[in-house]
C-alpha cells in the first residue's frame, strides 16, 4: 500500500477529527506530503502541505483550524482538524505534492449543522 488514510468520520460543527495516513517509505522520504480534499461536484483541492523538516503550509480556508504533522520513523502524515464546519464535508486524501497518480483509499469526512 502506498498510501492509506484514516481516521474519517462524522461530527457535528464545532467539533474535531484526526486523521492519519500511512505513506510507503520510498515516497516519504522523496516527497513533500499534504492532505488533499474532494468535496461532492468539487475539484479535489490541495489542504496542507509538509516537507520533512516540519515547514507546513496551508489553505487560506483551513488555516487555523487545521494542523498537518508528521512521524518521519514511521512514514506517516497526520491531519488535526478543529473547529470543523460543514463546508469541510469532503473525501480526504493523503498523496505527494505534487501528487502521484495513484491516489489510494481516502477517508470520508461529514460535518454537519
Amino acid at each position: 500500500v502506498q498510501l492509506q488514510a484514516s481516521g474519517g468520520g462524522s461530527v457535528q460543527a464545532g467539533g474535531s477529527l484526526g486523521l492519519s495516513c500511512v505513506v510507503d517509505g520510498k515516497i516519504f522520504r522523496k516527497n513533500v506530503m499534504g492532505w488533499y480534499r474532494q468535496a461532492p461536484g468539487k475539484q479535489r483541492e490541495l489542504v496542507a502541505s509538509r516537507i520533512n523538516t516540519g515547514f507546513t503550509t496551508y489553505n487560506d480556508a483551513v488555516k487555523g483550524r487545521f494542523t498537518i504533522t508528521g512521524d518521519n520513523t514511521q512514514n506517516m502524515v497526520f491531519l488535526q482538524m478543529n473547529s470543523l464546519k460543514p463546508e469541510d464535508t469532503a473525501v480526504y486524501f493523503c498523496n505527494a505534492v505534487p501528487p502521484l497518480s495513484d491516489w489510494g483509499q481516502g477517508t470520508q469526512v461529514t460535518v454537519s449543522s
